[in-house]
């Protein structure tokens, strides 16, 4: 990402609170850049979500474990000015400007029409990249369940795997049963993630946890 002046969001909320606005579902494509073949997720999203509900939508849907820090840059509507929201770090306290809060800024005020989009970045290690894009809206039924994952393919790539160079290594050294290094990655990745194919990916195998209790566990950690 670019260093770049930040700005306060031109609308907030406190932590908790909710924008007055319609009920219905946002359709936002995720897809991993820098990794071939692409890795993408379809995800529907309440309206009046916020950006840390889509961040745990995101983790969920790729299959992260949100072991890392994350921020979204998003253009300011009608100005050619870039705002990053995720979790302010105390340590960039002389860093200007902020990151804002992502539990304090819905999503509708930067992301509500097609073709809307904006970077999310996760783990500043490895560094991915996700193009995050509006795909439209619809309506929902107050009983329907939110968020969703309705499409995408290919499983997400194991954490600290060293970022799409390292992917793209560790899905050679995988697919060659002679490479010397083969049984060690294997193992390790049992260890740590369990089975894992690369190209298996079932939407309706997703499940998504809960925003809320997740931002309680980050204040009190």
């Amino acid at each position: 990402m670019r260093n770049e002046p930040r700005h306060n969001p031109p609308m907030a909320t406190r932590r908790g609170s909710k924008p007055a606005i319609p009920h219905d579902a946002v359709v936002l494509r995720v897809a991993l850049a820098d990794v071939e073949p692409e890795i993408w997720r379809r995800i529907e999203i309440r309206s009046d979500a916020t950006f840390w509900d889509l961040h745990v939508a995101i983790q969920d849907a790729i299959g992260w474990k949100d072991c890392h820090l994350h921020v979204f840059r998003v253009r300011r509507p009608g100005t050619e000015r870039f705002d990053e929201i995720g979790i302010p770090q105390d340590d960039f306290i002389d860093r200007a400007p902020q990151i804002a809060p992502g539990w304090d800024v819905p999503v509708l005020v930067y992301l509500n029409r097609p073709g809307d989009r904006a970077e999310y970045r996760y783990d500043f290690g490895d560094d991915w990249q996700h193009d995050v894009v509006v795909e439209g809206r619809r309506a929902a039924a107050a009983s329907e369940k939110l968020p969703r994952c309705t499409g995408g393919e290919r499983a997400g790539p194991p954490e600290d795997c060293g970022g799409p160079d390292g992917y793209a290594r560790l899905r050679a050294i995988l697919a060659d049963p002679r490479h010397r290094e083969h049984a060690e990655m294997r193992a390790w990745l049992e260890d740590l993630h369990g089975p894992w194919a690369p190209d298996a990916f079932a939407p309706d195998r997703v499940r998504f946890t809960s925003a809320k209790r997740r931002l309680e566990r980050l204040f009190e950690g």
